[in-house]
């Protein structure tokens, strides 16, 4: 068992990877130098396996918490997942309805949703991923540990309708909603945890909204260049932008490679 003296945290879009949402080869060669020297590195996505299986491989990556700290994978085995309660799947989902907007489910394996509205559209073209299949009553039978709310204008209604959830605008056109208790930063703790690393020191590369509970759960906090202003307030060092090698740029900055 490898004895890690740190670990890496990284969001993917607008982090890890560049605008079309490309790993290039300079963070590749990277990721397996902080392997080569003893840092753990792990990606930490709003996104699931079958969205990131490729990016991981391309940037020799093998552990992520993924669906916002849904779930938790290190070297290949499960070590935490979050299941929604189907009840309030339908309670989410008939609200989407009443509001106009499409909902996807998610588990580590498949993607699935209910409608393919323009929002919906919208949000995989955002990101360049392939648009999801349609399968609206999938859930009564398949776990989920994530939703995506596919709309624009209903962010206070949702928030308010449904105080046991996280909802965060990580698209123009979506909402991902996890339990009030899921968090990238809670997934980190339970990974330290279960590992042993609580001791060694946790990096935290992000740009967006639902990075806040990744920083708050780490040492270091690393703040890209085109990132949020609240959450450069909150950076120990702010790198430069996810095109301009500022991943790079901060590893370096520490010494990690």
């Amino acid at each position: 068992m490898t004895t890690y003296k740190a670990t890496a945290f990284f969001d993917l879009d607008g982090t890890l990877l560049d605008d079309k949402s490309q790993v290039r080869p300079e963070i590749a060669n990277a990721m397996t130098q902080l392997k080569e020297n003893n840092v753990l590195p792990v990606i930490a996505t709003g996104r699931t396996e079958v969205e990131v299986a490729s990016i991981m491989k391309q940037a020799n990556i093998d552990s992520d918490i993924i669906m916002n700290g849904a779930f938790i994978r290190v070297d290949g085995e499960i070590i935490f997942s979050d299941l929604y309660e189907k009840t309030l799947i339908k309670e989410v989902y008939d609200a989407a309805k009443a509001n106009g907007d499409a909902i996807s489910f998610y588990n580590e394996n498949e993607i699935w949703c209910n409608e393919h509205n323009e929002f919906l559209l919208g949000a995989y073209n955002f990101i360049h991923t392939p648009v999801p299949p349609l399968d609206p009553d999938g859930y009564l039978t398949k776990p989920v540990n994530m939703l995506l709310v596919l709309g624009q204008n209903n962010d206070t209604y949702y928030t308010e309708r449904f105080p046991q959830l996280n909802f965060y605008r990580n698209t123009p056109y979506s909402l991902d909603t996890v339990k009030k208790t899921v968090s990238k930063g809670n997934a980190v703790k339970l990974l330290q945890e279960k590992l042993q690393l609580t001791n060694v020191p946790a990096y935290a590369f992000g740009d967006g909204p639902n990075d806040v509970a990744l920083f708050d759960a780490c040492d270091i906090k690393i703040a890209m260049g085109n990132g949020v202003p609240l959450l450069k307030e909150k950076a120990d060092f702010v790198t430069k932008s996810n095109t301009e090698g500022g991943i790079v740029h901060a590893l370096k900055h520490f010494g990690l490679i």
